[in-house]
């Protein structure tokens, strides 16, 4: 069966910092880009970043870009997004997905497995 499994979440003060785990099980993790996507209250899912199958290629939607930081350890079927300069803006519930393509694409339906979230709360 395939996998994904989000952790990390938790409440967070504004200006904080903090790191994700996503694990990857029944697939061939080695193969597949991995992203984040997050979600808020009565908001539309939100691309936040992307890795390529190598760890050579990153991408980051405007919004987070030089905050957090999309990583991969391919021995640990593990993906990260370590998140720094948190604000109560980033307040959502974080997804991780795994894609049947190689490249560090932004568009959600390049993704085909999902992860069922975890939630980050900034406070302010």
């Amino acid at each position: 069966q395939v996998q994904l499994v989000e952790s990390g979440g938790r409440l967070v003060e504004a200006g904080g910092s903090l790191r994700l785990s996503c694990a990857v099980s029944g697939v061939a993790f080695r193969d597949s880009a991995m992203a984040w996507f997050r979600q808020a209250p009565e908001t539309e899912r939100e691309f936040v970043g992307a890795i390529s199958w190598t760890g050579r290629s990153t991408n980051y939607g405007d919004s987070v870009k030089d905050r957090f930081t999309i990583s991969r350890d391919n021995a640990k079927n593990t993906v990260y997004l370590q998140m720094d300069r948190l604000a109560p803006e980033d307040t959502a519930v974080y997804y991780c997905a795994g894609s049947r393509f190689r490249g560090a694409r932004w568009q959600r339906d390049s993704y085909d497995y999902w992860g069922q979230g975890t939630q980050v709360t900034v406070s302010s």
